[in-house]
């Protein structure tokens, strides 16, 4: 990869998400209205002695989901467009190389992660009271990773499809069986066997973990880095994998 081609790569790609103004306000609005419903809904629950809050716990998780799923769905259309459009064919005739484009795609997005889950930190911790015994930073830096690995899978899988549609089909394929087995709902180690072992071969799995290791440790713990490697380490693989797959135009 050439340093200064990802520069202009990544500010080229930012650029074009500033002035989509929609695609800025899924990012900035929406989780912060999805917070609102899910604090409405457990702000009445008792919470046992010595144990969080639902709330607490449900949106702590969340603002690790919301750079994941909304990463994965904006990337993977603007991929898509790139390709049907004639602007990936045009790009790849210059110096711009495959990985130059797609680690573009996943620094940019991955910042536009930072600042959404920023925004939505802020307003869980500041407007709804959330707690949690580690920092909102870390919070932060987790949602970040979670984004870049939503980025990159967004990419591979935006290589599948020929229309938006189709991309957009790829969403309950990839995305909610790992909302559904990351331990959100059950514990991971109260799963089935065939399910835990299902459930640790996906990346989203080491996200929740590391969130919850955030919000029951006032320190960054030793299972909380390696699963952020993890998740690095998914993230760069669904990179390499995207680039050996990634073609010039759709069809």
């Amino acid at each position: 990869m050439n340093p200064r081609i990802l520069a202009a790569t990544t500010g080229r790609i930012l650029r074009q998400l500033r002035h989509d103004r929609r695609t800025v306000a899924l990012l900035l609005i929406v989780p912060a209205v999805l917070l609102a419903l899910v604090y409405y809904m457990f702000v009445d629950q008792p919470t046992p002695p010595g144990q969080p809050s639902a709330f607490d716990r449900i949106a702590l998780v969340m603002l690790g989901f919301f750079p994941f799923i909304i990463m994965f769905l904006v990337t993977s259309i603007a991929m898509l467009r790139e390709r049907t459009t004639g602007t990936l064919e045009r790009l790849l005739t210059t110096p711009l190389g495959k990985l130059d484009l797609l680690f573009g795609y996943g620094i940019a997005f991955g910042l536009a992660g930072v600042v959404q889950a920023t925004v939505a930190s802020a307003v869980a911790y500041w407007l709804f009271d959330l707690d949690t015994a580690g920092s909102s930073g870390l919070v932060i830096l987790v949602a970040a990773v979670n984004a870049v690995l939503a980025v990159a899978l967004g990419l591979f899988c935006s290589a599948f499809a020929r229309t938006e549609f189709q991309a957009v089909q790829f969403m309950p394929v990839v995305v909610a069986p790992q909302l559904l087995l990351c331990g959100l709902f059950v514990p991971r180690d109260e799963m089935a066997g065939w399910l835990q072992a299902v459930s640790d071969a996906l990346p989203l799995s080491y996200a929740v973990e590391a969130l919850q290791e955030v919000g029951a440790h006032a320190e960054p713990t030793g299972t909380m880095w390696r699963d952020l490697a993890i998740l690095g380490g998914a993230a760069v693989l669904a990179l390499v994998l995207a680039a050996a797959t990634l073609g010039r135009r759709s069809g």
